[in-house]
């Protein structure tokens, strides 16, 4: 990550406009410490609540506060589920959230599909979509209800746009609907190994189980809401769990979309899980936040 522009100080000229907060791989579970699934780094399950507590604390004091914080998902871990306190858990970290004094936006990450279904996140307090923007006379810039995905304007000619990067997944889906079997088509034909979490052998290793990828319904739509921006002249924050090539094992299936948007070029569409990390793409006028541990 040693190549990774730092910004520049601010000059004298430069203005002030807003801030925004981002928190993410909160992954709470009540349980004593413990490692992650490569056994090479530490897990605070219990003590990650602190965190966040501290975290609030900061954005709810500071002298400009921010206008809206982004959590990226895992918000709770998945041995939840395998202990039956996936809803307790929840509920906990929700209501430390209510302390924060600015509205918050929530992805969805693969440890909220260990714990819950894709039905049950759209009906839990997960699902932030109340707070999208509705441009009028565009509906084309509305999303489907097929994923879980919205744009908002926190400020004037700065519009977020949150990505449901397990839009096409095995996991929160009913085994017996067709897009679960349509997506695990997709995922054994490039992943013939009997575990389908197993990386081994693969020249994709990124078509693994608790990897996720996005509709071209999902992308059409993107590609409409950056269109109106491009010709607004507006800034874009795209928000998504998870983004980047590296692990490779960690990046959306089926490998890296790309589709052309009006004055952007083509621009390359991946997810993985790895800390926050601010990165530029494409254009000056398009910011990537995401998340970057597994």
């Amino acid at each position: 990550m040693d190549d990774k522009p730092s910004p520049g100080p601010l000059s004298e000229t430069s203005e002030f406009l807003f801030s925004f907060g981002v928190i993410a791989d909160i992954q709470y579970a009540d349980l004593e410490d413990g490692y992650n699934f490569q056994g090479n780094r530490r897990r605070y399950y219990r003590h990650s609540l602190l965190h966040l507590q501290g975290a609030i604390e900061h954005w709810n004091t500071e002298g400009s506060p921010p206008r809206c914080v982004l959590q990226l998902g895992d918000i709770i871990d998945g041995y939840n589920a395998q202990y039956k306190a996936s809803e307790k858990s929840l509920e906990l970290v929700m209501n430390t959230f209510q302390m924060l004094k600015v509205p918050v936006h929530h992805t969805w990450g693969n440890h909220e599909f260990y714990n819950f279904s894709r039905n049950y996140l759209t009906n839990s307090k997960l699902n932030t979509k109340f707070l999208e923007d509705q441009i009028v006379h565009h509906p084309e810039t509305v999303p489907s209800e097929n994923y879980y995905a919205y744009h908002f304007v926190p400020f004037p000619q700065f519009r977020f746009i949150l990505l449901d990067a397990y839009d096409l997944s095995v996991l929160g889906v009913d085994q017996s609907s067709a897009k679960y079997q349509q997506c695990l088509k997709i995922l054994k034909g490039h992943n013939p190994n009997s575990e389908l979490n197993s990386p081994q052998g693969l020249s994709e290793p990124q078509f693994v189980q608790f990897n996720g990828g996005f509709s071209q319904e999902q992308l059409n739509w993107l590609n409409e809401v950056l269109t109106f921006s491009d010709t607004n002249q507006e800034k874009v924050v795209i928000a998504i769990f998870p983004f980047t090539q590296r692990p490779l094992t960690v990046c959306a299936w089926p490998g890296i979309t790309e589709t052309r948007w009006p004055s952007f070029g083509p621009t390359g569409v991946s997810c993985v899980s790895s800390p926050v990390t601010l990165t530029m793409v494409a254009t000056p006028r398009i910011l990537l936040v995401c998340t970057t541990s597994t």
